[in-house]
């Protein structure tokens, strides 16, 4: 029996009403997950760093395929997890399994368990590049209600650290600065919220 070609999804999936934006960082992880019937095994590990979008992600991709999400897989129950892996094997039903890490640096304490999971394949979720981060701060800034203008994104990009923490810390910052001074969020807010998390114009001369 020839497993059936999983058809691309549609980003972003329509079951769930936030965006996942796909860009450098994540679009390998996002052609592993369109093609699942072609995984060797079927269950794959999902690593990435906090906020940025793995849960989301799996939460589409189970949606779409009809398999199984779990989430934070290095703290569930190993019996639960090989259990799952077996059920996805003999079921043809996909398992994506998500954690910060990848097995190999799991404390599994059940041998089954960890040669299952070291025979998987691994997918991760990089850094955000310019483009990610950008998209997320617009979309984090219309999610609050605020206007994201573009001249705004273009100047605080390039200036906040590489990292989904950061682009949440200046989105933070932009929404206080707003709300704080009644004012829309403009090049004039977004200095005032760089300063407040230790950028200004001297410091982003020196990155």
């Amino acid at each position: 029996m020839t497993d059936q070609i999983a058809l691309p999804f549609q980003w972003p999936a329509e079951e769930d009403e936030r965006d996942f934006i796909v860009s450098d960082a994540n679009r390998l992880a996002v052609k592993h997950l369109e093609h699942w019937s072609l995984w060797p095994v079927m269950a794959t590990v999902l690593t990435g760093p906090r906020k940025s979008g793995r849960s989301l992600l799996g939460r589409i991709f189970a949606a779409k395929s009809g398999g199984r999400f779990v989430d934070n897989a290095d703290d569930q129950d190993e019996e639960r997890l090989f259990h799952a892996w077996n059920a996805a094997q003999a079921d043809r039903k996909p398992l994506l399994l998500a954690a910060d890490v990848p097995p190999a640096k799991w404390r599994i304490k059940l041998p089954d368990l960890k040669s299952r999971l070291l025979a998987s394949p691994h997918i991760a979720i990089e850094e955000p590049d310019m483009q990610l981060m950008a998209g997320l701060v617009e979309k984090l800034l219309n999610a609050r209600g605020l206007a994201a203008p573009a001249d705004v994104i273009r100047y605080v990009v390039p200036r906040i650290e590489r990292s989904y923490i950061g682009v949440g810390r200046i989105v933070d910052a932009l929404d206080e600065a707003a709300l704080a001074r009644r004012r829309a969020v403009s090049l004039k807010v977004a200095r005032e919220a760089l300063a407040t998390i230790g950028v200004t114009e001297d410091t982003y001369k020196l990155l």
